[in-house]
């Protein structure tokens, strides 16, 4: 038999406008809420109207636009907070980043687990794919039934994520595009951690710093 599409909806958040998207399995109605960069109640007023209990916040990365809204939503949902250990040092000093940035700092807990490449995510719905480049502990999440792969600011449409921010490193994400997500299914969407989607197939031609 087969299973129902995910619930999937995108959209931009806070003051940097990151791809915000929720992913909910329709028949248990547990979802996970990845990169939630800011306006927590309209996050949880998005998640209730499709009538979903969030169970895991999950994060591309530790900058600062990814997760400004992590904390919070934790606090109304009791949600998990899940990211790679190679960014401990990015979630450590976000209020750095947030003074940097001239971003109002909201206070976060630290992570209650970290993410393993290849690890499967809560709902049992993807798995988590380590692609550092963008940063050490960058990661992309992949969700084989749908061809949905959320590339965070590793890849965008015709680009990549920059590299000259803290422990950034070029060689490697050209390495992660090829070797991890190059590899998947061309016609899968790409959710982006800015911008728009596109497709996997498209970036392997056209990309013009990453081809397969």
């Amino acid at each position: 038999m087969t299973q129902p599409a995910l619930i999937r909806e995108t959209f931009p958040v806070g003051p940097l406008q990151c791809n915000c998207t929720l992913i909910g399995d329709p028949v248990s109605k547990k979802a996970l809420v990845v990169d939630p960069g800011g306006e927590p109640e309209m996050i949880l007023a998005r998640l209730n109207a499709h009538g979903l209990t969030l169970v895991a916040i999950i994060h591309t990365h530790a900058h600062l636009d990814h997760f400004l809204a992590s904390g919070r939503l934790k606090e109304l949902t009791g949600a998990t907070l899940h990211l790679h250990k190679d960014d401990k040092f990015l979630w450590d000093n976000l209020e750095m980043q947030c003074r940097l940035f001239g971003v109002p700092y909201q206070p976060v807990p630290d992570p209650d687990q970290w993410l393993a490449d290849d690890e499967e995510l809560a709902c049992g719905c993807g798995a988590a794919l380590h692609t550092p480049g963008h940063t050490p502990g960058s990661m992309s999440f992949w969700f084989p039934q749908d061809k949905l792969l959320i590339a965070g600011d590793t890849l965008f449409r015709r680009g990549i994520g920059r590299t000259d921010l803290w422990g950034g490193d070029f060689a490697a994400i050209q390495r992660s595009i090829r070797e991890r997500l190059y590899v998947l299914d061309e016609e899968a969407t790409v959710v982006t951690g800015h911008g728009p989607d596109t497709q996997l197939g498209e970036e392997m031609r056209a990309n013009p710093f990453v081809t397969a």
